[in-house]
């Protein structure tokens, strides 16, 4: 996997929304993503098959669309392999750097989602 490397970016001074946390909720909160780059912090890189089945309620059309979406974006490596027809997906440097966002979310979650609302 890359190095991990941090930008060092002003802050935004400007008012009303930032538009790098705008640009970035606009990738994170798309249907699917998220559960996305959780599956693949998860269980590092995974064949597309693998992928399927730890989000399941995406259909096959929807994924291949997210996962060339996240490829764009730098968030997620489409891996393919000389020797044969294996291809993988697997997180870049920037993908793997939400980590602790990831893991803050969980967090979150535990102590304001109730398990009745997960069933809604």
């Amino acid at each position: 996997m890359d190095k991990i490397t941090t930008v060092a970016a002003k802050p935004c001074t400007e008012e009303g929304l930032c538009p790098r946390f705008a640009k970035i909720f606009s990738i994170l909160g798309k249907k699917w993503n998220g559960l996305i780059i959780e599956a693949l912090l998860k269980n590092g890189t995974q064949r597309f098959k693998e992928l399927a089945a730890m989000v399941p309620a995406c259909s096959d059309r929807v994924l291949v669309e997210r996962l060339r979406e996240l490829e764009s974006e730098n968030f997620v490596e489409r891996v393919t392999h000389d020797d044969s027809a294996l291809i993988e997906y697997r997180l870049t440097a920037r993908g793997a750097s939400l980590q602790p966002v990831m893991t803050d979310i969980h967090h979150w979650a535990d102590e304001w989602i109730t398990p009745e609302e997960c069933n809604e």
